[in-house]
């Protein structure tokens, strides 16, 4: 069977490819012409404006991906539905399901691979190509990256630990801090805090310049806040890392609406939020768990896309081609509108997490693999 298989993946490849090619230039086409303007206030040039696509790259793959394997599959297998290929192969005694296994193969594969781009190059993609924009709009366009990445008043909180971060500049990009405060609620010493004029993460250390500490002593005439200056505290006791850091900015800042509209927090990120705040609060818990199961469930979506082009594509007969052009797009809109709803429900809490992330898989999973019985 596995010239049978070679044969089934290379019928499907081809169409993919250009179809992926084609999808790619639509929607960078029509996001550059939604963006002309903001392009042009902040003076990119043509080849800043190429650099801004090539960030934004795997957002669009992760976007178009399944929308390409939908038509390429549509495409395929009307095609060998018109040369009577696939009834020769179910005439050798090939099972309708063992005929459908390479396609099934390459629905679990392409999933994992996108939730593989996803998780690493697709979850720096927004972040780094809005930074850009950002510095041209500033006129900061060839100074060094950390100069973007200040944030003023960043206010951590480490619940596992006990220690709450005040800081009135904080540069993700660096780790440097200006002006730390830091409580430590679970010290020995009552009232044990630290106040410095700076701060840096160096070898994997915290690093106070021009430190005081301050804590209750108890004397004989009670207790007494008692001070201690230091030119250089190293804390290796501080276990927070600057990932979990800019983790917390990055879902501090991000909106409920965001939110809702698309899972745009890694499950990297998730991680390590959850990791620091044993308890999380009510309106967020919600949030976190709907982005958790609607990034894995929008990378699943390339199976889902073979389950739902099966049936389409092999019972089309002698059915036109265009017919599953306009098929796919169809079913795209419904899928994104489903997804879109779901997301937007389990963000408010109306849903559970889980079932609001992936109802639109179980919805066109389920009635695909109804209509694969009835074809077969």
């Amino acid at each position: 069977m596995r010239l049978l298989d070679r044969y089934l993946t290379r019928e499907l490849m081809i169409p993919l490819a250009y179809c992926l090619v084609g999808f790619l230039i639509f929607w960078v086409s029509f996001d550059w012409l939604a963006m002309a303007e903001d392009f042009r206030d902040a003076g990119m040039k043509l080849t800043a404006c190429i650099y801004y696509y090539w960030i934004k790259l795997p957002e669009f793959i992760s976007t178009t991906f399944p929308i390409a394997l939908l038509l390429a599959l549509l495409y395929t297998l009307t095609d060998l539905s018109r040369h009577h290929e696939l009834v020769a192969i179910r005439a050798a005694g090939v099972s309708w399901w063992r005929l459908c296994a390479p396609y099934f193969f390459w629905g679990v594969f392409l999933s994992l691979a996108l939730l593989f781009l996803n998780e690493t190059w697709g979850a720096r993609s927004a972040e780094h190509s809005a930074a850009l924009l950002a510095a041209y709009e500033k006129g900061t366009e060839g100074k060094p990256a950390s100069y973007e990445a200040w944030h003023d008043q960043a206010f951590f909180h480490n619940h596992r630990d006990g220690r709450k971060w005040v800081i009135k500049r904080y540069n993700a990009q660096t780790t440097e801090m200006v002006s730390p405060y830091v409580i430590l609620e679970h010290s020995q010493k009552q009232g044990h805090r630290i106040e410095a004029e700076s701060a840096w993460h160096t070898n994997g250390v915290w690093t106070f310049h021009r430190a005081r500490e301050q804590f209750m002593v108890t004397t004989p005439q009670g207790e007494v806040l008692q001070n201690r200056f230091h030119e250089v505290l190293p804390q290796p006791e501080f276990t927070e890392t600057p990932r979990q850091f800019k983790t917390e900015l990055k879902i501090a800042q991000m909106s409920s609406v965001r939110m809702a509209k698309e899972a745009q927090i890694s499950l990297a990120e998730i991680h390590d939020y959850y990791d620091l705040h044993e308890v999380i609060p009510p309106e967020m818990r919600p949030r976190l768990q709907t982005q958790y199961h609607g990034r894995i469930a929008w990378s699943f979506t390339c199976l889902v896309v073979v389950l739902i082009a099966i049936p389409f594509g092999a019972g089309s007969g002698r059915r036109n081609v265009f017919a599953g052009v306009a098929s796919s797009i169809f079913i795209c809109f419904g899928y994104f509108i489903l997804m879109r709803l779901g997301l937007a429900l389990g963000t408010r809490g109306a849903l559970p997490p889980m079932l609001a992330a992936w109802f639109p898989n179980l919805v066109f999973g389920g009635c695909s693999l109804y209509f694969i019985r009835q074809t077969r």
